[in-house]
């Protein structure tokens, strides 16, 4: 087999690009911002001065610099880029229109997807950082139309994802972050028996999904399953076995 080089690559192998805030917080096994959550290389890409909190104001003037750090993970090789926070979905559209790649910036592209397994009257689970956040204009974003039944809770309240997460003080108690979360999980489906699956928004909380599954015995879905999953349609492998 003969392979040919890309002018300006100078590492091969890493097809997911990940984009990533500027953020002070331990990404744990299971985060995005892990990479020995995954079972392949990944190549991830800072943007410059792109915050939590200038993305949680839907800081529109950050494009340019999300674009430009897009372009070089293209520029690096990769067949596909993601993000490190679902809400990231404010810039689903343009960073699409702009890569000649596939981009799935949010967690929250799978919401219709899942809505697509449950009955009609049944709804989405959505565990989300901030529900405050969490609008029309970034479920628009990601295709999440009022015909779909979605269930929203947000994690601002919990102390500990909040210092970890929210107020980035540098140090994540995983332990207390669980309990958290699965309680708020638990929560949302007593609230709501509709709900019939669950999807983890933020990058921080797939760790938590095995608990938040035996907690509440649904199908979980969280930035991983999406990253796995699209990696598994842009790498294809021969198959083999026996007959």
């Amino acid at each position: 087999m003969v392979y040919r080089a890309r002018k300006g690559q100078v590492s091969y192998g890493e097809a997911i690009g990940i984009l990533m805030l500027e953020t002070y917080a331990p990404f744990i096994p299971g985060d995005v911002g892990n990479a020995s959550t995954y079972s392949f290389p990944v190549r991830y890409q800072t943007v410059k001065d792109f915050t939590v909190d200038r993305l949680f104001s839907k800081d529109m003037s950050l494009l340019d610099a999300v674009k430009q750090a897009g372009e070089q993970l293209v520029a690096d090789g990769v067949k596909a880029i993601t993000g490190d926070c679902g809400y990231m979905a404010l810039f689903q559209r343009e960073l699409a229109e702009h890569l000649e790649v596939p981009v799935f910036m949010s967690s929250l592209l799978q919401v219709p997807f899942i809505s697509r397994m449950l009955r009609a009257e049944e709804k989405v689970g959505i565990l989300c950082a901030s529900s405050q956040v969490l609008d029309s204009t970034l479920l628009n974003a990601v295709g999440i139309h009022p015909g779909i039944g979605i269930r929203v809770k947000g994690l601002q309240d919990q102390p500990h994802f909040y210092s970890a997460a929210l107020a980035e003080e540098g140090f994540l108690n995983s332990i207390e972050i669980e309990k958290e979360v699965v309680a708020v999980a638990k929560q949302m489906v007593e609230e709501d028996p509709l709900v019939q699956a669950i999807l983890l928004e933020c990058s921080m909380l797939p760790p938590y999904a095995e608990a938040v599954q035996k907690a509440v015995n649904l199908p979980v879905f969280d930035y991983i399953t999406m990253i796995n999953y699209v990696y598994s349609a842009v790498v294809k492998k021969r198959y083999a076995g026996f007959m």
